[in-house]
């Protein structure tokens, strides 16, 4: 691969996983610099992001960006628009897959399990619960577990959830509602199609939330998963065919919820990040490592993936 290539390395933003971001971004220009590549540059998406990319000309843009609007397929439009080569997933895939209810429309059908859930206004969730407790809230397209509420029976939210409580229903108009997963909080990454690994999380306290991923010694990571080998090879050919029916570049990761009480019945995919972090805490470079790939070499791969076959570039 050329290295004297100019890859833009496009981070920040202002989603509220800006700060994963800027992490993600810096460390991707970081290990390109090591590995000897002479022209990176880092760009923390303003309001200005078109003019100032046809100002850099990349030969190929690095997405670093999580959440709104540079994993919703915004971003991935633009730069469609613009004739810029860029990693990870399109502009289609991009839309589908950051809706989670547009997801289950994809893959629900072909056989991936899924909670059932439904679209409630927030306002309604004072009057009524829409679903028996425990149920989960979330916003239906955000990362991360951002605004993500467990609603338990002797919760802290009240019955019915209380106005002045501080939840998810202050911050979005609408919210899914999915019944609660009782079990283990599991996930796969997948690269250029092909499954790495199943890591099992587990918090120290609370659930796998926005501070238990991201901030250093709380949660544990148990790569891989001590689960046995027929549910891994299950949840792996899950994630392998969820990348492949919504049609993702570059790496995905699928998160599970794991009932392991009922056996291959109790898996239930949660959701397909189609751009996953890339900071010291991440999954997939964990995940990578672990398949004798490092972190340099997982960011060469990425762009490799973005670059016209036999471009020589």
């Amino acid at each position: 691969m050329n290295r004297d290539i100019h890859v833009v390395v496009l981070m920040g933003g202002w989603s509220s996983e800006r700060e994963v971001s800027l992490t993600s971004g810096k460390g991707v220009a970081a290990a390109l610099r090591e590995r000897g590549w002479a022209n990176v540059t880092e760009l923390d998406m303003g309001r200005d992001v078109a003019s100032r990319l046809a100002e850099l000309k990349p030969d190929v843009v690095f997405n670093a960006l999580h959440g709104t609007p540079g994993e919703d397929g915004t971003v991935q439009g633009m730069m469609d628009l613009m004739d810029l080569r860029y990693t990870h997933s399109g502009l289609e895939t991009s839309v589908i897959a950051i809706d989670k209810e547009l997801t289950k429309m994809v893959l629900v059908p072909h056989g991936i399990r899924m909670p059932a859930g439904r679209i409630v206004s927030s306002e309604s969730l004072h009057q009524e619960d829409p679903l028996p407790r425990p149920y989960v809230l979330k916003p239906v397209n955000e990362g991360s577990s951002v605004g993500v509420a467990i609603v338990t029976e002797n919760g802290n939210y009240g019955n019915p959830i209380g106005k002045d409580v501080e939840g998810p229903w202050h911050h979005f108009d609408e919210l899914l509602a999915e019944p609660f997963i009782k079990g283990r909080e599991l996930t796969v990454a997948v690269m250029r199609g092909e499954p790495l690994a199943v890591t099992e999380l587990k918090p120290k306290a609370g659930f796998y939330d926005y501070d238990a991923k991201y901030t250093d010694g709380l949660t544990q990571h148990v790569c891989p998963a001590e689960i046995p080998f027929e549910i891994a090879t299950a949840m792996m050919d899950m994630a392998a065919r969820a990348h492949q029916l919504l049609g993702c570049k570059g790496a995905s990761r699928s998160d599970f919820r794991w009932d392991d009480e009922l056996g291959e019945a109790g898996i239930y995919l949660l959701e397909v990040n189609t751009q996953p972090g890339m900071t010291p805490l991440s999954l997939v470079p964990e995940q990578a490592k672990l398949k004798g790939v490092s972190y340099g070499e997982l960011v060469e791969r990425l762009i490799e993936e973005a670059l016209p076959k036999g471009s020589g570039q």
